[in-house]
């Protein structure tokens, strides 16, 4: 693959060009040149755009491909066609499908269906059998097989025995247990967050406390073990500030939060509208503030598309049957980035998903370097966009941005020796 990119922005603290705007010679994958401006002289393809910038590719912390078992919500090949449209070179795949990617042959079948794709798919495994919570599953043959962190995905691990012999187990080779904060007996079958809009709403409500008290348990427990944790889908005020303690306490605790839940506050719910019944449910203004500011502050390390993929019967339906879960690869950046426009600077928010995401995961981070293979993701983010039905490449269409205007447009991504314009 060889390609030329015209006047560009190069977004990377850790690059020499960070903030320059320059050339970038690209011959058989490998960055050949930088510079101010470069001649055409192999009449490579030319790429220009309107407020051109460049990053190294962003990486996507929790991704739902439903496949195997669910293939009709998404499958491996479309959800890796969404990652790419959204700018993602790098995906971690959650092993909730069917069966459940609990054993060693799960996580050579998610690594061997999605090799040489332009994203590179790395699976997660699950941390029990069958994510049931009840017994620990084989992780170190998934470690051994290229699994990069163990979670139940959205079932939170309310066992705190398995909990505690898992991040003492995972310490023996460096393994990252992932844990969703909730616990089940205050969750009750809740639609929305708990509090004046569900009251309004006549619909149950989940409490910010069942993500608190799992955040304090799962801390302490980290704490006890001397054992890194990473803690996801966190949504509250409280738990940030939680984590800030831990972190100032030298706890090895990471977290991540949803792109969404920094662009849409509880008060949307007024539409009843599916696709907006997440889980954890959408929070208030209040904790949206925390939230930023805990990006800001370093406190959250990621920002996640959570993309979760729903057939439309299971959206199409009462609100209180309707399932959790939107898709979000293709909007997660031009969510974040409406919501952070302003408050958090742009080289903060491309480090949350790029550095921090593979640096909590142990993976090399690609450089923005002469001499180097070229892992790029080449954005505006000014340009606003309006997503359509039409643009959305996913199999299943749940996500309530559609119509939306949203700040942040995605160009293309280079990765493995492939480029892909959009």
């Amino acid at each position: 693959m060889n390609a030329l990119i015209k006047s560009a922005t190069i977004i990377n603290e850790n690059s020499t060009f960070n903030g320059k705007t320059v050339d970038i010679l690209i011959e058989k994958g490998i960055i050949k040149k930088i510079a101010t401006s470069i001649k055409n002289s192999e009449n490579f393809q030319e790429i220009k755009a309107k407020y051109l910038h460049v990053s190294i590719g962003w990486f996507d912390f929790r991704a739902n491909f439903c496949d195997p078992g669910f293939e009709y919500k998404e499958d491996l090949n479309s959800g890796l066609k969404a990652a790419a449209k959204g700018g993602f070179t790098g995906v971690l795949v959650m092993p909730s499908t069917y069966p459940v990617i609990d054993t060693k042959s799960g996580i050579e079948y998610i690594i061997n269906k999605t090799k040489n794709n332009i994203v590179n798919a790395y699976p997660a495994g699950a941390l029990s059998v069958k994510c049931e919570g009840n017994e620990m599953a084989e992780m170190y043959d998934m470690h051994s097989a290229g699994a990069l962190a163990f979670t139940d995905n959205k079932k939170s691990l309310n066992n705190p025995g398995l909990l505690t012999r898992a991040l003492l187990y995972n310490q023996s080779f460096n393994g990252l247990v992932m844990d969703f904060p909730n616990d089940k007996s205050l969750f009750n079958n809740g639609q929305i967050n708990e509090g004046i809009t569900s009251t309004r709403l006549g619909l149950k409500g989940i409490p910010a406390i069942a993500e608190e008290l799992m955040v304090i348990r799962d801390l302490f427990l980290a704490e006890y073990c001397n054992a890194a944790i990473h803690l996801t889908n966190i949504t509250t005020k409280k738990s940030v500030q939680l984590i800030k303690e831990a972190k100032a306490k030298g706890l090895k605790v990471t977290a991540d939060t949803n792109s969404y839940h920094l662009l849409l506050d509880e008060t949307e719910l007024e539409t009843f509208d599916s696709n907006l019944k997440v889980l954890p449910p959408l929070r208030t203004k209040e904790d949206i503030k925390a939230l930023i500011k805990g990006i800001k502050e370093g406190v959250i390390d990621v920002i996640c598309s959570d993309h979760t993929p729903q057939d439309i019967e299971n959206k199409q339906c009462e609100f209180d049957h309707a399932k959790f879960g939107m898709i979000n690869l293709q909007t997660s950046f031009s969510a974040m980035n409406t919501a952070l426009n302003g408050k958090v600077t742009l080289a903060e928010i491309i480090s949350t998903i790029t550095t921090n995401p593979r640096n909590i995961l142990k993976l090399d981070v690609p450089k923005l370097e002469v001499g180097e293979m070229a892992n790029l993701t080449l954005f505006s983010p000014t340009t606003t966009t309006t997503f359509e039905t039409t643009d959305l490449v996913s199999k299943s269409k749940n996500t309530p941005l559609v119509g939306k205007k949203l700040m942040g447009k995605v160009y293309g991504v280079v990765n493995q020796n492939k480029l892909e314009m959009f």
